[in-house]
């Protein structure tokens, strides 16, 4: 069938779709979710069928831009249509949806239609569903898994060794400890080349804090030349295609609440900048995905053998997850409080802590003798922001910029306690949606500080935090978070009821999934 391109101006994140109206689809035999095969002036795509009532006329065919551009078209220009049969990696994900285990081959048909965009949401949803309802993959599929999402992305392919890196799996508002580990190990004269997320459910992810201080959204070849000359980078993975298949199983994952695709997403990462050594720090406590110290060291021992078979050398830091990592959430608040830390201007214990054990691992692992006394020092004597001076020079950012020079939202609200008594707990969920709703991670500018920490005594009246925006009609949706929700629980003493049931509980839904990479 012969008809018109129209460009839509819709961008579906490498999900190449293409709307039809009624009638042409009635004339073709096809229908929602199918595929149709686009002919144009010699190039061809396959893309998902949406079906249109009245928003594009008989004759017409709606693109999204990744399909107009892959075929370079112009308004109007002919083309060619066809269906387009289902992609073989169907028959896999069916064998799945029925509990069989999957071959490498099966994980590579998939995860090639993954990227190509030839498998539909629904499809996608259906597999990670599968996954997820069998009890997560074996570790045999989740090599496989690993493996694919590797070879069907982009590699960094540094001529260098040891390559050394680290990850937190998440779940801990205030978690700063890339900033000062980063520059640690690489002032160390280890090569760590960290590429590292954008929130998805958490007040700031890595990049958005890094992106605080220098651009984060480079090219695989600037993110080459970084490392290079600093031994280090601190990027966004999004910009740089390292296992591109990750992005859209995230987007099937976060819906449904589940994440059954953790380690392959993780450690495919890993292998593609080429690391030998890593450290997975894995928080632990309420609030975070690990509640308990046996989950952690289940986690850490799959992560452990997943390592091995990759290649890479893997250990785990059970780290505490009870409360904020520092006293600063929000990108631009956590970036200044790290900035502020490895200058030796100010004196936060719980990440200078964290970031001596995490990069303490690290060095021990490629054969010095005390690693978390190494970090430290780095950190005392000025080796560390030296580097991260250096880092940030190479990644275009203010080499000299000082933690004065972040701002700070310019509206504030305080949270005083109503009572005596000491800090029992502390609602991390809770703080990351006040965070949020005060514009972090984008407005880097929000976010909050925390004046006490878990074990404070605290007297009536005593500033507990202070949530900060640039905007009043954001600060005041922070506000009613704030008042809604019991954050800080103060009291003399910890009574052993936690609370009483007086008819069936409702699931919680005001707090988000915690989905990090």
């Amino acid at each position: 069938m012969k008809l018109r391109a129209k460009y839509l101006g819709i961008e579906t994140g490498g999900r190449p779709f293409v709307t039809l109206s009624r009638d042409d689809a009635y004339d073709m035999g096809v229908m929602g979710g199918d595929r149709l095969k686009v002919n144009a002036k010699g190039a061809s795509t396959t893309a998902i069928i949406n079906v249109s009532v009245k928003s594009i006329p008989k004759g017409v065919l709606g693109m999204s831009d990744e399909v107009w551009t892959k075929l370079k078209l112009s308004q109007g220009a002919a083309i060619e249509v066809e269906p387009a049969g289902t992609p073989d990696s169907l028959s896999a994900v069916r064998e799945k949806l029925r509990g069989r285990k999957l071959s490498y081959e099966d994980m590579r048909r998939i995860v090639d239609d993954v990227v190509q965009g030839n498998l539909s949401e629904t499809e996608v949803a259906a597999f990670v569903t599968a996954l997820h309802a069998q009890g997560g993959p074996s570790m045999d599929e989740v090599y496989s898994l690993s493996l694919s999402m590797v070879e069907t992305g982009k590699q960094l392919g540094l001529k260098r060794k040891p390559i050394v890196d680290k990850h937190s799996v998440g779940g801990v508002p205030g978690d700063k400890t890339t900033l000062l580990t980063v520059p640690v190990i690489a002032s160390l004269g280890l090569t760590i080349p960290k590429t590292s997320s954008r929130a998805i459910t958490s007040a700031a992810g890595t990049a958005d804090r890094a992106e605080t201080l220098m651009p984060v959204d480079i090219s695989i070849e600037e993110m080459k030349r970084v490392v290079e000359k600093t031994n280090g980078c601190m990027v966004w993975g999004g910009a740089i295609s390292l296992a591109p298949a990750d992005d859209v199983f995230i987007r099937a994952e976060f819906p449904l609440s589940i994440d059954p695709l953790l380690l392959p997403s993780i450690m495919s990462k890993k292998k593609a900048v080429g690391a030998q050594y890593l450290v997975v720090d894995i928080p632990t406590g309420k609030g975070t995905k690990m509640k308990s110290s046996a989950d952690s060291d289940h986690l850490g021992k799959e992560f452990m053998e997943l390592g091995k078979r990759m290649g890479i050398h893997t250990q785990c830091v059970v780290t505490y997850g009870d409360q904020p990592v520092g006293y600063a959430v929000g990108a631009g608040l956590e970036a200044r409080e790290a900035l502020s830390a490895i200058c030796n201007k100010s004196n936060i214990p719980d990440l200078i802590d964290k970031v001596s054990h995490v990069a303490g691992t690290l060095l021990e692992m490629t054969g010095y003798k005390n690693g978390a006394k190494a970090a430290i020092e780095a950190i005392k004597s000025g080796k560390a922001e030296k580097k991260l001076r250096e880092i940030i020079y190479q990644q275009g950012g203010d080499s000299e910029v000082q933690p004065d020079d972040i701002e700070i939202g310019k509206y504030g609200y305080e949270v005083h306690s109503d009572r005596d008594g000491v800090v029992l707990t502390i609602d991390n969920a809770s703080l990351v949606s006040i965070a949020r709703a005060a514009g972090s991670p984008k407005d880097k500018q929000a976010g909050l500080i925390l004046a006490k920490k878990l074990g404070d005594r605290v007297k009536k009246g005593d500033l507990l935090y202070t949530v900060y925006s640039d905007k009043t009609h954001k600060l005041a949706a922070a506000q009613k978070i704030a008042d809604e929700n019991g954050v800080f629980n103060v009291a003399d003493k910890r009574e052993m009821m936690i609370h009483t049931l007086k008819e069936a509980p409702v699931r919680d839904r005001k707090h988000p999934f915690i989905l990090e990479r």
